[in-house]
């Protein structure tokens, strides 16, 4: 009964999934083809919430894969990668999107506030995982990066939101330093 010797990935995360109260999607992205169709998306999106949003768990294993997640007012988190992955790894991934989106919502994690600020969840989780490969877990750092990017933004095409915003952030960074 020899297990079989699973070649070491790059390619830990399959998905991240945020999902409402009634699990509905706010946000998936999905690294690999396990769910080419958003048909099989969606269904394995209910399927998921299902089966996690009455429990205080962690982690779950269901179709084959390791899901990892956590939940927070109206919001559900998750990651997801293969059934070998180390389940800390992809927790690790999951704190550090929590942390860096409560960081970035002022510590107002909620569908309200998520919706509204939908660019900053897109870049964080760009800087964390790209392809599935898992490229950065300190918040700190995701948070920094994506205020950076944010500040790409031509400042004609800038909200006088988003510029005050900038600017606030550019003096917070200036008096950490």
């Amino acid at each position: 009964m020899d297990s079989p010797i699973l070649e070491p990935s790059l390619y830990t995360v399959k998905a991240v999934l945020i999902l409402d109260n009634d699990g509905d999607r706010l946000y998936a992205k999905y690294y690999d083809d396990t769910y080419p169709t958003v048909k099989e998306q969606k269904a394995f999106e209910k399927n998921i919430f299902n089966k996690t949003h009455r429990t205080d768990s962690e982690i779950a294993l269901l179709e084959g894969l390791t899901v990892v997640y956590k939940s927070n007012i109206d919001l559900f988190f998750y990651v997801i990668g293969s059934s070998h992955e180390n389940e800390l790894m992809l927790m690790a991934v999951l704190n550090c999107l929590f942390d860096s989106l409560s960081q970035r919502l002022r510590k107002n994690v909620e569908r309200r506030a998520l919706l509204g600020n939908m660019e900053g969840l897109f870049l964080a989780v760009d800087e964390i995982v790209d392809g599935g490969v898992i490229l950065e877990s300190d918040p700190q750092q995701v948070v920094h990066r994506v205020a950076l990017r944010g500040d790409d933004v031509p400042l004609t095409e800038q909200t006088v939101t988003q510029v005050l915003q900038s600017a606030k952030e550019q003096i917070k960074w200036s008096l950490l330093r």
